[in-house]
């Protein structure tokens, strides 16, 4: 009878366990909409946004990758931005600004009263700073071992400090809350640079601090600041309580983890463990929008994904070769077998619709008898053995990198080229590359200030070999239209000269322009006031969780 006793007992105690667990287990999925295991106590509003790969810095002129400015655009600030869905400008850190009829001349006014996430405050002098430091190699503040950490500084303003080609001449205190730029000659998007992510303003008192670690120690003005960042797993930010836009952020931290898989992304988003996700495979996009616990999303088509090829490596430094592998892509086969009708194959490094596309040019038609008789031209009717390095997360302009490898890997060993697929972690991919190791590669370009130059200059202008043009292609006539086109106030004139550029990097072929995309992106139902960029930076400040 004792033992009975026992036993009920125990059943009872075993019942009451179980409905405490079960309430408290109630209680951690009403905090933020998801069930995440970050989450905060019940009136913390935590968002998790789930992309493919980590961040390469978070020093945001560092560095061209996309998934380093998602982040930084949370934690510093420009003096210029762009509207929610565009590349309208307008005021951030300036509140006002002007221009001098010659051009050369840019004064902005600055928000008073604003501070940095260390109680550092905003000025005049910090913005100084911060442009002298990405502007010179030999700067305190110009963390590299080679002084050129700030290679989009140096493509966006026409080099670095002493360069010929360097537009700002001097950058001028007027007092605490003005200041002004001077140019050596007109740059005909110098306001579209300032609300690049790029050009955000880090903290003078971090930079002392924090040296070349800023990189992982981020410290702006912005709606989040900086908490923790585990490598490969995740970033967490939270709410900058001293904001200087009254109400915002809504958030109370927001986390940024990593999961590789776009397939695993979208499991985690239905089981409520993440409330964002970026990269969905088009494939599902049909499936995302008919849940009505989920909300599909998308990025207007800014960007271009593509094949690029060291020309400074063998059989790749001939032309005809390059123009064998061009025929031999099967474009319309990817976006077709891919992208489930949010994708079109592309001709030029430049998005459809950007001021000087050359809708001219015929591109390059899937030809393979044309592409081996090309290669017997160079002198290789046998083919050759090649590497293709492929990415190892998916992106914007390439949601299944994989994929596409395998597709070129099979179309480029119909004309007797065998390739060899060759796989990286994201960050070793884009320094090795940009270091030259790669024969073919995959990489892709997204828009971050609607202008064309940062297109074709940032991939294909022969002073960014080795930094963001990673197919080292070289060519002096290319490189002067460029230049010309950099410094001409004249859009018509501009959009010639983008013209006749793209004509004369079409013929040369330095890469494969696969396909521009339409990204797509999935969310949780109780995300509201979530607007994607063009960019792929957008600011969470006004983001909430029902």
């Amino acid at each position: 009878m004792k033992k009975l006793r026992w036993l009920t007992m125990l059943a009872l105690l075993g019942a009451f366990m179980l409905i405490v667990a079960a309430c408290s287990d109630d209680q951690d999925t009403s905090s933020n909409g998801g069930n995440n295991d970050n989450a905060g106590s019940d009136d913390e509003q935590v968002l998790v946004f789930a992309r493919g790969g980590d961040s390469e810095s978070l020093d945001p002129g560092s560095t061209t990758d996309g998934e380093s400015s998602r982040v930084t655009k949370q934690v510093l600030e420009g003096l210029l931005q762009f509207k929610k869905e565009s590349f309208e400008l307008e005021g951030a850190l300036a509140h006002d600004w002007s221009v001098s009829d010659d051009g050369l001349t840019y004064t902005f006014q600055l928000e008073e009263g604003v501070t940095f996430h260390d109680g550092e405050p905003f000025n005049a002098d910090a913005v100084k700073l911060n442009f002298e430091r990405w502007a010179d190699p030999s700067h305190e503040y110009a963390f590299s071992d080679d002084g050129y950490a700030y290679s989009m500084y140096g493509t966006m303003f026409g080099g670095f400090k002493g360069d010929d080609g360097h537009v700002i001449d001097e950058i001028n205190v007027l007092n605490d809350y003005e200041i002004e730029f001077v140019l050596n000659r007109p740059l005909g998007f110098f306001l579209q640079n300032l609300g690049m992510t790029y050009f955000a303003i880090t903290s003078p008192k971090a930079l002392e601090e924090h040296g070349a670690a800023i990189n992982e120690n981020p410290v702006g003005t912005g709606p989040f600041k900086f908490v923790s960042w585990s490598k490969d797993d995740t970033i967490v930010l939270e709410k900058f309580e001293d904001y200087r836009v009254d109400g915002l952020p809504k958030l109370d931290k927001v986390i940024f983890e990593v999961i590789p898989e776009n397939a695993s992304r979208l499991i985690a988003l239905r089981s409520g463990d993440i409330d964002i996700m970026d990269g969905l495979n088009p494939d599902d996009a049909a499936s995302v929008e008919s849940e009505s616990e989920l909300k599909l999303y998308t990025r207007a088509e800014n960007n271009f994904g593509y094949v690029g090829m060291n020309t400074e490596k063998e059989y790749l430094n001939e032309v005809e070769v390059r123009q064998a592998i061009n025929h031999a892509i099967d474009r319309q086969a990817i976006a077709d077998a891919l992208y489930a009708g949010y994708a079109n194959p592309a001709k030029n490094p430049l998005p459809p619709g950007y001021l000087g596309y050359n809708d001219d040019i015929p591109g390059y038609e899937y030809d393979l008898d044309k592409a081996k008789a090309l290669l017997e031209e160079a002198g290789y009717a046998d083919g050759f053995d090649i590497d293709l390095w492929t990415m190892p997360v998916a992106r914007p302009y390439m949601p299944d990198p994989e994929t596409v490898a395998e597709i070129v890997q099979n179309n480029l060993g119909q004309i007797g080229i065998n390739v060899n697929i060759v796989r990286e972690e994201w960050a070793p991919y884009l320094e090795k590359t940009a270091q030259g190791e790669q024969d073919l590669f995959m990489l892709g370009w997204s828009g971050t200030n609607g202008d064309p130059d940062y297109f074709l200059s940032s991939l294909l202008h022969g002073d960014n070999a080795g930094s963001s043009n990673r197919t080292f292609y070289k060519n002096s006539e290319v490189d002067e239209l460029l230049d010309q086109a950099k410094v001409s106030v004249d859009q018509d004139e501009r959009a010639s000269l983008y013209k006749e550029a793209q004509k004369i990097i079409s013929e040369e072929s330095p890469m494969v322009t696969l396909v521009h995309s339409t990204p797509v992106l999935a969310a949780s139902a109780a995300v509201k006031n979530y607007v994607p960029h063009p960019s792929t930076s957008e600011s969470l400040a006004e983001v909430e969780l029902d």
